[in-house]
């Protein structure tokens, strides 16, 4: 009988190690399989007085090959890289919207820039004048396009996190519950190794969202914890998230990841503390890169804007009135905060802003500070009222109602200004390309001197020069005489300042510096002269609709040669109007390749670990092939023993019997 239990144990245990190579066989292209090995044991011999005679094999037990440092690497890895190429896909959607190109924004606006030189060379001429309107509407819509391709860029991200939270959550749950079945298997002694396994897998498919921590626990199940210590799942509990509004700016587009404790209120967690997973990238692209797409753009359309209405407004129509606004603006944005704070931000000096968000932070009473989210630059100020005196990158911060000390306002001055951007004038005859005021050498000058350039600029006298109302030529209605220039030749040469208003012509200002090539500024208005005067010389300003002109006016394009000239100002960060649009196709493209090279690095690094667990963990063919030979030859022998064992027990009985 010893004979036969040894040839039925050997057969029992190699008809397991044929079926564990089957399985694994079975298996080799099932997601996150680890190779399986049937381990064998010796069975204890039966002393006798010639030894201990050998009682055959049991299986110990099935091992599952895998590294629990390899997996959790392998897991992480994979997070990080899914984290970082979804940043890097929508980055380069980001980039498409701010594309170069003769169907670009930039060309829109060089486009409508050079358009105006048509209408200095032929001030009225009713073509040109068409022209530079349908630019300016052209240049107009294609803000507008592209701002909602942005709004079509920010629904998709919206849409996609909240069905990676959908797939979180059931993640979650089926986490759960296979952690139950493993507690329940556990209490065999044995290892329940599919489960095992996907659980893994459930596990690598979660981190592929969100980035989890593993915590092993006695029963044998495990616990997830998600942004560092929030319990995702426990044992067979599972906690749901969600995405919202940031909560301490609803509405502001913000999004955040909420953890949903049961019984108590969402909790909010920051992106900065989520490591990896895709709803890590898509947040932080929400957040920070789009949010930055939109204050480039919006900084465009407020900048140009803002320059272009501003001299608009301060040239001559045909009709000879003032220029109206050409593009329709916003004149404010209102702050997002969830406290008592209330207040707005307001646009003066588009030359200085900057592509950025604000926050207010309030420290004691009504204090606090101004903080350009960007950078970090923070300005701080006393009170509200202190807060409207200062000019902070060109903009007015105003609190009609200020906050608690620790609340936080947010404001995103540009990130509208784009969708809302519209062309206002129509006609061409409104088109303001005439300056208000004109400029003759005296008759009988005798010096060099020459007329550089004359442009109205709404700028207040410079101090120390100070002209009654009546002096100024730019005044509405005519104002007769207009102002008078009267050089002497010096050294140094000065000039005096009349006001031809007054008979005789009363002098305002004496002894005023010359400089050949500087301007000189008067009651809004601005005159280059060139070349060397001599005593007596003089130049008369006068108001261009004084009767005395006639229609003049008309044939003048000094307005439209200042907006012309606005191409060459700088205030994009340095760059002039008509480059501001290159300076933001290139911050867009080097967070984009930088987002890119990120996404190579951690797809290497994540295919690398990946390779080194497959290589613990997966199955190779060709030697479970050779184990099925190995096995099926061992299965052969044992029923061989087995078929020996019962001939001797046959033949034993016989012998008896007889």
């Amino acid at each position: 009988m010893s004979l036969l239990n040894v040839g039925s144990r050997a057969l029992l245990a190699n008809q397991v190690a044929l079926q564990t190579a089957g399985h694994n066989i079975a298996n080799v292209n099932t997601p996150g399989y680890s190779r399986q090995t049937v381990v064998l044991q010796t069975v204890q011999g039966q002393f006798t007085g010639g030894g201990y005679i050998g009682q055959g094999v049991d299986v110990q037990t099935i091992l599952r090959n895998q590294s629990e440092l390899l997996t959790r690497q392998a897991a992480q890895a994979g997070s990080v890289q899914a984290s970082d190429s979804v940043r890097a896909e929508r980055l380069r959607q980001l980039q498409e919207v701010f594309s170069g190109g003769t169907a670009g924004l930039g060309a829109a606006i060089n486009d409508m820039m050079n358009a105006l030189s048509d209408v200095v060379n032929s001030p009225t001429d009713i073509t040109a004048r068409n022209v530079v309107l349908t630019r300016m509407d052209e240049t107009a819509a294609r803000m507008r396009s592209s701002a909602e391709r942005l709004n079509e860029i920010q629904y998709t991200v919206t849409e996609q996190l909240q069905s990676s939270i959908t797939a979180v959550n059931s993640l979650a749950t089926q986490i759960a519950a296979v952690n139950e079945q493993i507690a329940r298997a556990k209490g065999n002694g044995q290892s329940p190794n599919d489960l095992l396994d996907q659980r893994d897998q459930l596990i690598r498919d979660m981190n592929q969202y969100v980035q989890v921590t593993q915590i092993p626990a006695d029963d044998g199940t495990v616990g997830l914890f998600v942004g560092g210590s929030q319990p995702l799942v426990l044992g067979n509990t599972a906690t749901q998230l969600s995405i919202g509004d940031a909560s301490a700016f609803p509405g502001s587009g913000q999004l955040k990841l909420f953890f949903n404790r049961p019984g108590a209120p969402a909790f909010e967690i920051d992106e900065n503390v989520l490591g990896g997973g895709s709803v890590s990238g898509l947040l932080r692209f929400n957040n920070t890169d789009l949010s930055e797409g939109r204050n480039l753009l919006g900084r465009m359309a407020m900048g140009i804007g803002m320059v272009m209405n501003k001299q608009q407004q301060l040239g001559l129509t045909l009709d000879g009135q003032v220029g109206k606004p050409l593009f329709g603006l916003p004149t404010s944005m209102p702050g997002s905060t969830n406290g008592a704070g209330v207040g707005n931000v307001t646009f003066t000096d588009a030359t200085n802003f900057s592509a950025s968000d604000y926050e207010i932070r309030f420290t004691t009473g009504t204090a606090g500070q101004v903080v350009r989210l960007s950078d970090g630059q923070a300005t701080a100020f006393t009170s509200a009222a202190n807060l409207a005196t200062l000019q902070i990158d060109g903009l007015q911060f105003n609190l009609t109602t200020p906050g608690v000390p620790g609340e936080r306002m947010l404001f995103k001055p540009f990130s509208t200004a784009a969708a809302n951007v519209q062309s206002l004038v129509y006609s061409p005859r409104d088109l303001a390309a005439a300056n208000p005021v004109n400029a003759a050498m005296g008759t009988s000058n005798g010096g060099t001197l020459q007329l550089g350039s004359l442009k109205a600029t709404g700028e207040p006298n410079p101090p120390g020069l100070v002209l009654p109302p009546n002096a100024n030529p730019a005044a509405l209605p005519p104002i007769l005489g207009g102002v008078q220039l009267r050089f002497n030749a010096g050294p140094p040469t000065t000039y005096d300042v009349l006001d031809r208003g007054t008979a005789p012509p009363t002098t305002v200002a004496a002894a005023q510096p010359y400089v050949p090539g500087a301007p000189i500024s008067v009651n809004g208005w601005q005159i280059t002269l060139k070349g060397s005067p001599k005593s007596g010389d003089t130049v008369v300003i006068g108001n261009a609709l004084d009767p005395q002109y006639g229609d003049a006016y008309t044939r003048n394009a000094g307005n439209a040669t200042a907006l012309l000239g606005l191409r060459d100002v700088k205030m994009f960060d340095e760059s002039t109007l008509s480059d501001g649009y290159a300076s933001a196709i290139a911050q867009v493209g080097t967070r984009t390749q930088s987002a890119l090279f990120a996404a190579k690095l951690s797809d290497t690094l994540a295919s690398n670990l990946e390779r080194d667990r497959t290589a613990v963990s997966g199955v190779n063919l060709d030697e479970e092939a050779a184990r099925l030979i190995q096995y099926q030859q061992a299965y052969q022998a044992s029923a061989k023993m087995i078929q020996i064992a019962q001939n001797i027990f046959d033949s034993l009985i016989q012998g008896l019997g007889r």
